[in-house]
């Protein structure tokens, strides 16, 4: 009795040889491991890129900034934002990483004189700004009039936003949105206090305004 065998089954043709025209199941694994992601098709080597080759590296740029008044110039992912920038990259830790998203006001800074979200700003995108951080607020050893302010008021209680408060705290009175508590709260609003402390830091801006 003969058994016909399904054409998925059927063993390979041969050559006249004898020997198999197609590579077996062994060998395509053996050479596939030896060449490093080659393939075997209809009996020729195919390269196989890995996928870091395939994507290519990421597009980098060479970028100057004036940071707390010293040039720096760095080579950037052109997808690195402003409060990368300036953590990883030159190591100013004061700016926090709160929602990285816009939305806390713990990373704002001044850029050229005006509050940004560090998290949502290019850093491809300054060349040539003057960046303020609150490490580039005090004088030496003698605090930004704000920064005084805080102590003096307590407007803080766990800091992760005491950076970001104060920083914001000089864009708003530089921009002179100080004229009453209400006006303050409304141009200090992007800036989020978990811990409450609100009336200290509008008493804060409050005082130091009112000094000037």
């Amino acid at each position: 009795m003969s058994i016909d065998l399904p054409e998925s089954a059927a063993p390979p043709p041969t050559g006249p040889g004898g020997s198999s025209s197609a590579p077996s199941r062994r060998t395509f694994i053996a050479t596939s491991a030896a060449v490093g992601g080659a393939v075997v098709a209809g009996g020729t080597f195919l390269a196989v890129p890995d996928e870091a080759t395939a994507e290519g590296a990421s597009p980098s740029s060479r970028v100057s900034l004036t940071v707390n008044g010293t040039r720096r110039t760095v080579t950037v992912d052109n997808r690195t934002s402003l409060l990368d920038l300036l953590r990883e990259h030159l190591g100013l830790t004061g700016s926090k990483k709160g929602c990285n998203a816009g939305a806390c006001g713990a990373c704002t800074v001044l850029v050229d004189g005006h509050r940004v979200n560090s998290c949502l700003t290019l850093a491809v995108r300054l060349e040539g700004a003057e960046v303020t951080t609150v490490e580039g607020l005090a004088e030496g050893d003698r605090l930004h009039p704000l920064q005084q302010a805080f102590i003096d008021e307590d407007a803080f209680q766990c800091g992760y936003c005491t950076p970001g408060q104060i920083v914001s705290g000089v864009g708003c009175i530089q921009e002179g949105h100080t004229g009453s508590p209400e006006e303050i709260r409304e141009w200090m609003s992007g800036n989020i206090c978990r811990c409450g402390c609100y009336v200290k830091i509008v008493r804060a801006v409050e005082q130091t305004a009112g000094r000037k």
